[in-house]
């Protein structure tokens, strides 16, 4: 009996001796990725700096001045997004699960108390259908957008690369072409979907798809552009007689590629799992019902409590620290619907193998930390054609005002778009951007270790998430129920929450419309 109980006892080790292995084994194989990751990265900004530019006549060292080759630029490789990979792990999944069930218990009060106030089950979801009304008129907005982009672009630097070489004003050329491209951006992709969001007054979240894509897709022509320009500008002191001009196909996969950097080819997959597809977007619909409940839950009766009181100091400060928890979730599910399952899902879908769209920003010891791998989408984007790009052209002396010229264009991108989809001027996402963001990024720069900074990072990001759902909840409702008493400037950018005292009926749905 004590032979077979010593004979058990050492299987039993064995076991768990391999389960234990196993969970090394996956914690060992992140850390390994995540440190060839940022070696890459590392390895290409410093393969970009050294990088030295002929400098044989002032015309020729401007272009070459203007892109470096595409090796020195973003380097894609086949990888995993690092949800994926923490997902794999018991105690990462569990807080997943924890979200899941925290939806239940919000369907689950919702029913109970539509059940006790009407006596019988509401199942309308009248915010999610008047939130994405006139859905037909954002179908075919983003036809036309999408079909314009894919035409008019492609079509303008065909034409111009195609008789570069052989012309004999060059520059007057590029100039003619370029100021057509630019047209194309400011004019027809820049002020159409803007007009037609305003003309067919969409609800927020049709506006908020259709400005959304107009800039992603302003940003894609941007890069297709910018990077094929240089190839050009070199094939024009070589002796071939191809003109190096992309396929239409391989723009047209750029276009859909859940990437803003172009390159002709990317790292592909081998297959598509459909199942992983269908659960993405099976995610993304589950986000959207989950925001559906937040706002019903959380969002509806706090502001319907701040409506009967007029505006002071205390109410502001007690609907920010109570904005806070609706906040932080709504921020959680747009990260981890578009940044992941969205992303994730297109990406699956073209067999796009490189699925870094974000890194481990939830760790960041600063802020700096924090935008760099927050989105890394944008950012890719950001450093290589606003940043890098205004460094080539003014020295590398300037980088304090080259970070400026980053901060500022994402501001102004991010407030055009929420004063479009919102329908009033008010500049808090501006001021946040401008003033405590780039405070932030000096004061909780790289250097700062240690967990305290992260809850230092952590405790600003969910206050900042509070004002901006307590500040622009207010003023949306004041707009709708305090019409402006004139019609001057000054009343449509003077903030109506300000001073004005509303009232709002008990519907749900009056909340929004």
């Amino acid at each position: 009996m004590d032979l077979e109980h010593v004979i058990n006892r050492k299987m039993e080790l064995k076991r768990k001796a391999e389960l234990l292995k196993s969970e090394l084994m996956k914690e060992v194989d992140i850390h390994f990725n995540e440190f060839v990751n940022n070696l890459i990265d590392e390895s290409t900004v410093l393969e970009s700096s050294s990088n030295i530019y002929p400098a044989s006549a002032e015309k020729d060292s401007h272009r070459s001045r203007l892109r470096p080759p595409p090796e020195h630029g973003k380097l894609f490789v086949s990888r995993r997004s690092l949800l994926d990979e923490l997902f794999e792990v018991n105690h990462i999944r569990t807080i997943y699960h924890m979200f899941i069930a925290l939806l239940i218990l919000f369907i689950l009060s919702t029913l109970v108390v539509d059940c006790i106030d009407q006596g019988r089950l509401v199942l309308e979801f009248d915010l999610l259908v008047y939130a994405f009304g006139k859905f037909p008129i954002v179908v075919c907005s983003w036809l036309c957008m999408f079909l314009s982009t894919l035409i008019i672009p492609y079509a303008v630097f065909c034409t111009w690369a195609r008789g570069y070489k052989a012309s004999s004003h060059r520059t007057t050329r590029s100039l003619i072409f370029g100021t057509l491209f630019i047209v194309f951006q400011m004019f027809i992709i820049g002020f159409g979907p803007a007009y037609i969001v305003v003309l067919y007054d969409l609800p927020p979240a049709s506006r908020f798809i259709l400005i959304l894509e107009q800039v992603r897709l302003i940003m894609k022509a941007h890069s297709f552009v910018r990077e094929n320009v240089p190839r050009i500008f070199s094939f024009t002191k070589e002796k071939t007689a191809a003109v190096p001009v992309p396929q239409l196909t391989q723009y047209l996969y750029f276009l859909f590629a859940p990437t803003l950097i172009y390159r002709d080819h990317y790292p592909r997959n081998p297959s598509i799992r459909w199942s992983y597809v269908a659960t993405k977007f099976a995610q993304v619909l589950g986000c959207l019902f989950y925001a559906y409940y937040v706002f019903v839950r959380l969002c509806i009766p706090l502001f319907r409590n701040i409506s009967q009181e007029p505006f002071s100091l205390r109410v502001l400060v007690l609907c920010i620290f109570n904005s806070i928890l609706p906040g932080v979730l709504v921020f959680f599910l747009a990260f981890f619907a578009f940044l992941h399952c969205w992303l994730n899902a297109f990406a699956e879908m073209l067999r796009f193998a490189d699925r870094m769209f974000y890194k481990d920003w939830w760790n960041s010891t600063s802020f700096a930390n924090y935008y760099r791998t927050w989105n890394v989408v944008v950012h890719d984007w950001l450093y290589y054609y606003a940043y890098r790009d205004f460094l080539s052209l003014f020295g590398r002396r300037f980088k304090a005002a080259a970070m400026l010229s980053v901060f500022t264009v994402s501001a102004v991108v991010h407030e055009y778009v929420l004063g479009i989809c919102f329908g009033f001027f008010y500049p808090v996402l501006f001021i946040l951007f401008m003033c405590f963001g780039m405070l932030f990024n000096f004061i909780l720069h790289d250097r700062r270790k240690g967990p305290i900074w992260n809850v230092i990072m952590w405790t600003s990001l969910f206050l900042g998430q509070g004002v901006l759902l307590c500040l622009y909840s207010q003023e949306w409702y004041a707009q709708r129920y305090c019409p402006a008493s004139s019609a001057t400037v000054l009343d449509y950018l003077k903030p109506r929450s300000w001073t004005c005292h509303f009232h709002m009926d008990e519907s749900r749905s009056d909340f929004f419309k």
